[in-house]
C-alpha cells in the first residue's frame, strides 16, 4: 500500500517499470520521447527462458500524436503487438478491431483527438473521416456512445484472452495495457449508474485551498461528477479483470501464473485543484495500486506490504 511509480506520467513511467531502471538513467523523464529500440525491456529478459511475450493495448514507448499508426511498430522484444494508445483517435489496433466486428460503429467509439494530434493532422493535411467529440476534457462522467462490448478495455480484454487461449501451453508474459481509468471519464452507462454522484465522498480542502473554490471552479457538485466518471471507468476495468482471471482459472493456469495488477500513474481527480497528472508528484498521481497473485506460491497469502515499494522493483522480483 505504499508503491509508487518512478515518474507521474505515462511514457517514462512505462518504460522504467519494463525495465527496472530510473528515468534518469534511462535518459527519458518526459513525454514525447521515442523509446530506443535497443533498450532491454522484460521481454528481452524472459526470452532466454522460452518466454513468448506480448503486449496488447497502450504500450506508449512512442509519441502517439505525430505518427501513422498503420506504419510497423519497434517490437521492444515482444513476440506479439497489438498497439492501441489512446481509445479510437488513430487508425491502430482497436479501430481495425472494431472495424472488425461493426464496421458501422467506427463513429462513436473515439473518445477524442489528442489536441497535439489534431494541430500535426491539420499542418499535414489530414483527413481520416472519423467522427471525434469535439469535448477532450469534460469534468463529468460520459456514457459511451456505441455498445459496451466495443470500448477500448472491451478490446484489450478480448485480445488479452485470445492471447491467453493461443499461448497457454507455453510460458507467455502478456500485459493488459488499459487506458482506463483515464480522462476523458468514459464508460458504459451501467458502470456510471452504479455510482450517485450524491453519495460519495469529497476530498477535504485546507482552509485556504477551499477559499479558492466557487460554484464554477472545483465545486462539490463538479467534484462528485468528475469522481462518478473516474469510478465508472476503475469499475469497467475490474470487470474485465475479473473476466481474465475466471478464465486463467477456467484452463487451469491459474496456479501457475503470476498476476501483477498496477497502473503507471495516478489522477488528481481534484485534490490540490488539479486533473489529470504530472509534476508536483503528489501521492495521488505516483502511489498506486500494486496487487500481486500467484495461488499456491506465495509463502504468506493475502497480506498487505507497507514498506516502500517502487516500480523499479517489479522486474528484479518477476525475475527471482
Amino acid at each position: 500500500d505504499h508503491y509508487f511509480v518512478q515518474n507521474p506520467v505515462c511514457m517514462p513511467s512505462r518504460l522504467s517499470f519494463l525495465t527496472g531502471q530510473y528515468p534518469s538513467t534511462l535518459g527519458i523523464t518526459h513525454m514525447g520521447v521515442p523509446v530506443p529500440e535497443d533498450i532491454p525491456t522484460l521481454p528481452h529478459l524472459l526470452r532466454n527462458y522460452g518466454y513468448h511475450s506480448a503486449n496488447i493495448g497502450k504500450l506508449h514507448f512512442l509519441p502517439h500524436a505525430n505518427r501513422d499508426h498503420r506504419q510497423p511498430h519497434p517490437e521492444y522484444g515482444f513476440d506479439h503487438l497489438e498497439i492501441s494508445d489512446e481509445p479510437g483517435p488513430y487508425p491502430d489496433a482497436y479501430r481495425a478491431w472494431v472495424t472488425a466486428r461493426a464496421p458501422e460503429e467506427m463513429d462513436r467509439i473515439s473518445l477524442g483527438l489528442p489536441p497535439t494530434a489534431k494541430v500535426w493532422q491539420d499542418t499535414m493535411g489530414i483527413d481520416d473521416n472519423i467522427q471525434h467529440p469535439e469535448e477532450r476534457f469534460p469534468k463529468h462522467a460520459l456514457p459511451f456512445t456505441s455498445r459496451a462490448d466495443l470500448t477500448h478495455t472491451a478490446f484489450v480484454a478480448e485480445q488479452t484472452l485470445e492471447y491467453i487461449e493461443h499461448h497457454r501451453d507455453e510460458p507467455f508474459l502478456c500485459i493488459a495495457g488499459f487506458y482506463s481509468p483515464h480522462s476523458p471519464w468514459v464508460a458504459p452507462g451501467e458502470f456510471i449508474d452504479r455510482y450517485d454522484p450524491e453519495a460519495l465522498t469529497l476530498p477535504t480542502f485546507p482552509a485556504e485551498i477551499d477559499a479558492q473554490r466557487g460554484p464554477n471552479h472545483y465545486s462539490d457538485a463538479e467534484l462528485r461528477q468528475a469522481h462518478q466518471g473516474y469510478y465508472a471507468m476503475v469499475s469497467e476495468v475490474d470487470h474485465h479483470v475479473g473476466r481474465i482471471l475466471a478464465r486463467l482459472t477456467e484452463l487451469d493456469l491459474a496456479s501457475d501464473t503470476i498476476v501483477v495488477f498496477t497502473s503507471d500513474h495516478g489522477e488528481w481527480l481534484g485534490e490540490h485543484l488539479k486533473y489529470g497528472k504530472g509534476y508536483p508528484g503528489h501521492d495521488c498521481v505516483t502511489r498506486v495500486p500494486l496487487i500481486m497473485r500467484w495461488p499456491g506460491r506465495f509463502h504468506r497469502t493475502g497480506r498487505t506490504e507497507s514498506g516502500l515499494v517502487e516500480g523499479v522493483d517489479i522486474v528484479p522480483t518477476l525475475l527471482e
